[in-house]
């Protein structure tokens, strides 16, 4: 029976780069994918993070398929009719716009230039255990055997969950994404954003276009079309949400401040995908095994800070020092846990549990309904008395007093700001 040095679950950013990484090195990969093609079952917002990617992949730039480079960020607060939104533009960039599909394909097919083998369309459902050991896959009745297996399934980690390794996904620790694609020509896009050939807008909102519901909608504008989303609590999604998701995200659309983004424009795709987001209850108690190591949302390595998200440069990442840590294992000829340790130290000493440790409370954050509710009523209605001018113009402290009078008290407020400011 053909036995492989790595067993990767998952062709995703974190499968994929842990699957290039090994086969550039000479090992014998392979990568098994339950979808029809790989990245056919990946789903993100918009918005890439290029400098893990950079180092991971040769040449990246030439060859991936990078739509925008992002150069303009907006926040908006957003209350019935009213918004209030803070812009930064520059001349650099460190991020760009793309369809995870194209990206996670291009990954995958790196991975199989440099020697990994690739299946698709075929399901794994559980681990191979040999006295408190992993020592492969099991896909129906076949068995396929490796030294190590890296499982990078994504966030329904229905391997990890079979194998009595994690818990099934409880809905307090995961977020729901839904998101539409809307077709418009790049010339379209350039003139409705105001943007140059080339350049990008990614552009988080929040408000009471949830509903309610803790969370935001985002904006990405590709190529030649516009991503177009929410993020909502799941946990917060199910007490309140009486109707289908997509009837938030077709309100979001119709919105008569951002309906004149999309009137034109032609739905070609809509999806929606479970997000990691309480990572210190969705994390695994560990994630290194005899034999096995956990990578990319299997493991909830995604970072949300309301204005900005982060998963593919973390997942990708984690995929590249999952296969360092197998490299050094081999060296010393030792899978167990403790050879595989280097994965922790690894992992510890990143970019990526630097910011998940560093931001660890602000899914906390999250769950303070008044940001949601309260807070952009107040910015829109200080932001209307203060410009919507007849006569006399007051003073800005006058208005923020008269905006706030019967929704929060001050102590309250000053309170909250100084809880954001620690958290963020």
């Amino acid at each position: 029976m053909e036995k492989y040095d790595a067993i990767i679950i998952g062709a995703g950013p974190a499968g994929s780069s842990a699957a290039y990484t090994l086969a550039k090195s000479g090992f014998k990969v392979l990568v098994v994918e339950r979808g029809r093609v790989p990245g056919s079952k990946n789903m993100f917002g918009g918005r890439v993070y290029v400098a893990p990617l950079r180092k991971i992949f040769d040449d990246f730039d030439k060859s991936a398929p990078i739509h925008r480079w992002v150069k303009k960020e907006k926040i908006s607060l957003i209350y019935g009719d009213e918004m209030v939104s803070i812009e930064y533009e520059d001349i650099d960039t460190t991020s760009f716009t793309t369809y995870l599909t194209e990206l996670a394909g291009w990954m995958a097919k790196q991975a199989e230039s440099a020697g990994a083998t690739i299946i698709t369309e075929v399901r794994v459902d559980n681990l191979i255990m040999e006295d408190g050991w992993v020592k492969g896959i099991m896909a129906g009745s076949d068995k396929v055997y490796s030294d190590v297996v890296i499982d990078a399934e994504g966030i329904n980690r229905l391997v990890l969950e079979n194998a009595g390794i994690v818990p099934k996904l409880a809905p307090n620790n995961v977020a729901l994404g839904v998101k539409e694609v809307i077709k418009l020509s790049k010339e379209d896009v350039d003139k409705l954003f105001g943007l140059e050939e080339g350049t990008g807008l990614a552009w988080i909102l929040m408000g009471d276009i949830t509903n309610g519901v803790p969370g935001g909608a985002f904006i990405y504008t590709n190529r030649d079309s516009v991503s177009l989303g929410l993020v909502i609590l799941l946990s917060e999604g199910i007490k309140k949400i009486d109707e289908h998701i997509s009837r938030y995200v077709e309100a979001l659309r119709l919105h008569p401040l951002l309906n004149k983004y999309f009137k034109d424009g032609r739905i070609m795709e809509y999806s929606a995908h479970l997000i990691p987001e309480n990572i210190k209850n969705l994390m695994p108690s560990k994630l290194v095994y005899n034999g096995l190591l956990i990578a990319g949302d299997a493991a909830g390595l995604l970072l949300n800070l309301g204005y900005t998200y982060r998963g593919v440069d973390f997942a990708s990442y984690s995929g590249y020092l999952a296969a360092k840590a197998y490299e050094k294992a081999h060296e010393i000829g030792d899978y167990s846990e403790s050879g595989l340790s280097t994965y922790n130290d690894l992992l510890k000493n990143s970019f990526i549990m630097k910011n998940l440790n560093k931001f660890s409370n602000v899914h906390e954050m999250m769950l303070n309904k008044r940001i949601f509710e309260v807070y952009p009523s107040i910015m829109t209605e200080t932001a209307r008395k203060i410009f919507n001018v007849e006569y006399e113009s007051p003073k800005i402290s006058e208005a923020l007093k008269e905006a706030r009078r019967d929704k929060v008290g001050l102590f309250t407020m000053l309170l909250d700001l100084y809880r954001l400011y620690r958290r963020l």
